[in-house]
């Protein structure tokens, strides 16, 4: 592959850019995500702390905050955002039921201190009221129960307006106009439709359907029994004070979320962007990548509410636990973007009485770096197409360059072999140029150097007549002086056994080193095996005085002991070298914390400080010279055995400079 090609392939690194670009507007969206949640928590922090201090306006009812019921029979009501026709038909309720008790199932809005209600109800045989019992009710009939007792019957002898009247005591007693509705069939059953002040009801709402059939048998269905007189359950409705407190934080994309202790949602407002308010600048298919860039991250979708008017989520359930939290979650049916979510509690004196929640969709941050991701690809993509452009460039001069080197170093040698003098070296000051001027020197050195093998025949011939003529005479006076002979036949064979001793030598230190690695470790008591060897050196060395100085019983090492004999043979037998006779050789051993030293002593003659460092390599030794061959391999041995114990060996001079220490050092005990 030619060196074109090469830097073309090498341009592909090029890609990084617009991969550390997309690093870099992740790393970008981090942080615009963790700036987001920080402003989302602020804003539930401050609602929060406004509200902390007017629990009125969440509970207006101060005893449902201090009851715990069964959530499961309560009613819940959301606020109305637009006005509602009594009619008896559905078409006005959005979204799905509320609630459902059997074959009953109820919608409930709130606006302007009015409660509406309409109860969808299947049945295949709708019994009618007759109009002829005045004091009491009969056929399918709506039984509604206040804080206060009171029980309000809702019955009619034909679809329309109902009739709303006070029981008491299983008679109707009077009429009650500031109850209205409609009743109107429908091919499952009826629904009946109500409206009523708030200020009737006290805070508690029960019901109780009793579906009549004409074999006069009954069947009740709702949150309560119509026959217990027990307080009815709580009704969970948006207090107008709160949304109206609450309404000016929603701005823009943000969503807020008031919660009772129960996870009811007792105010709303704002509604979060769906998407579609993407910025139309950037062209859809950049927007497409950065968004599937940025969605590489798996996050979790949004937990369902256990029922409708409810919510319940990880960082609720921080706030209801008193820490604020928020969390991001994967984008709804309903709109492209990840939806944060943030949640604090709400405090009144140390008691958490609520939660804020706000949520808010990733497109307010996601507009800002859609751009920021168009002119970095953008840019990316100019640069390299530059650059790409400057390297081929770049590599085709290159590339001419090298061509044209070569053809002057191919025609720098004639047919004939013999080197020209015509290179032609370049001036430029690069590597090229450079490398062109030392080919010229190198041919010109192999210019000169076969102008000297050219000479050398003849050189030569001159030159060696002479010593061979002295060699030839002096083996012919060999040849007739025996005397001389011998002497010179002997120097020759005690040459050559002192090269077959340093051969023998250098060949059992090869091996040694080479045996070294193959021993494997196992546990022994070092002390005694000091105490084992002393005697036998002693036995060994009887001119000198060896002792063992060792101030415990025991000492365990994990190590080869033919090794630790054959380092310590190494270290005795040297010692025994510079020890004058009858003078005093000591081992010593000292277990010093998770060391151990073994130290052999000897007097004599110090070591050179110089030398002190070098003993332990090869060929190394600071005897004299004699006839006995010391190549000095004995202390490189030691020390490849103490490097395979994981240890160390050093030598210096005694204190008192009466001799020498050499001591070996042992990582640990076993």
């Amino acid at each position: 592959m030619n060196l074109r090609r090469q830097l073309l392939l090498v341009s592909l690194l090029l890609l990084s850019l617009p991969w550390a670009g997309c690093q870099f507007v992740r790393e970008m969206e981090g942080a615009l995500q963790f700036g987001q949640e920080q402003s989302l928590l602020a804003t539930t922090r401050a609602i929060a702390t406004v509200l902390g201090d007017k629990p009125q306006l969440l509970y207006p009812n101060a005893q449902r905050w201090r009851e715990g019921e069964d959530v499961s029979q309560q009613l819940y009501a959301t606020a109305a955002t637009a006005p509602i026709i009594i009619d008896g038909y559905a078409d006005g309720w959005a979204g799905p039921a509320h609630g459902s008790f059997g074959p009953v199932s109820y919608r409930a809005q709130s606006r302007g201190g009015r409660l509406y209600l309409l109860f969808t109800v299947r049945d295949s045989e709708v019994v009618y009221h007759d109009p002829r019992l005045v004091d009491r009710a009969s056929g399918d009939r709506l039984l509604l129960r206040t804080a206060n007792g009171d029980d309000y019957v809702i019955v009619t002898a034909a679809p329309g307006p109902v009739q709303a009247r006070l029981a008491r005591n299983g008679k109707l007693v009077q009429w009650e106009s500031r109850i209205r509705g409609q009743w109107q069939d429908s091919l499952q059953g009826f629904n009946i439709e109500l409206e009523m002040p708030l200020q009737l009801l006290g805070g508690r709402l029960g019901f109780s359907l009793i579906n009549a059939s004409t074999d006069k048998s009954e069947q009740v269905y709702g949150n309560m029994q119509a026959a217990a007189k027990l307080p009815p359950p709580w009704l969970i409705y948006p207090p107008d004070n709160l949304q109206a407190l609450i309404t000016p934080f929603a701005s823009g994309d943000l969503k807020l979320q008031v919660l009772d202790s129960h996870h009811w949602v007792i105010s709303r407002a704002g509604q979060l962007d769906n998407g579609n308010a993407a910025d139309t600048d950037t062209p859809w298919l950049i927007r497409a990548l950065y968004r599937a860039i940025l969605n590489g991250t798996r996050l979790p979708t949004a937990p369902p509410a256990p029922m409708v008017g409810q919510q319940v989520g990880l960082e609720i359930s921080a706030a209801m636990s008193g820490q604020s939290a928020a969390n991001w979650y994967a984008p709804a049916a309903e709109t492209s973007q990840k939806l944060l979510t943030a949640a604090s509690p709400i405090f009144n004196a140390e008691e958490i009485v609520g939660v804020v929640m706000a949520q808010q969709s990733s497109e307010q941050y996601l507009s800002l770096t859609d751009r920021a991701f168009n002119r970095l690809l953008l840019i990316s993509l100019a640069a390299m197409a530059v650059s790409a452009l400057g390297l081929l460039g770049y590599a085709s001069w290159l590339s001419w360059r090298i061509r044209r080197l070569s053809a002057a170093t191919r025609e720098a040698i004639g047919e004939d072999g013999r080197i020209r003098v015509d290179f032609g070296a370049s001036r430029s000051g690069d590597e090229l140029g450079e490398l062109s001027r030392r080919y010229a020197e190198l041919l010109l050195r192999l210019r000169e150097y076969t102008d000297y093998l050219r000479s050398l025949s003849r050189k030569l011939s001159h030159e060696l007549r002479t010593p061979i003529a002295v060699i030839s005479s002096s083996l012919d006076n060999l040849e007739q002086d025996s005397s001389d002979q011998a002497i010179y036949l002997q120097r020759a064979r005690e040459g050559l056994g002192r090269l077959s001793s340093i051969l023998t030598s250098m060949s059992e230190a090869s091996r040694l080193e080479e045996s070294v690695h193959s021993n494997h470790l196992e546990e022994m008591d070092l002390a005694r095996l000091c105490r084992e060897m002393l005697a036998a050196y002693q036995s060994v060395y009887p001119e000198h005085t060896l002792e063992l100085d060792c101030a415990v019983n025991e000492c365990r090492l994990a190590a080869v002991p033919d090794l630790i004999v054959q380092a310590l043979d190494k270290l005795v037998d040297n010692a025994t070298s510079f020890t004058p006779v009858g003078e005093r050789i000591t081992l010593r051993l000292q277990p010093l914390g998770e060391r151990i030293t073994l130290s052999v002593e000897n007097q004599g003659p110090l070591l050179p400080a110089a030398m002190q460092t070098q003993l332990f390599d090869s060929m190394v030794s600071v005897r004299e010279k004699g006839n006995q061959v010391h190549l000095g391999l004995g202390l490189h041995i030691v020390r490849l055995i103490m490097d395979f114990h994981g240890g160390r060996v050093w030598a210096e001079n005694l204190p008192d400079a009466s001799g020498v220490r050499f001591t070996l050092e042992f990582g640990g005990t076993a």
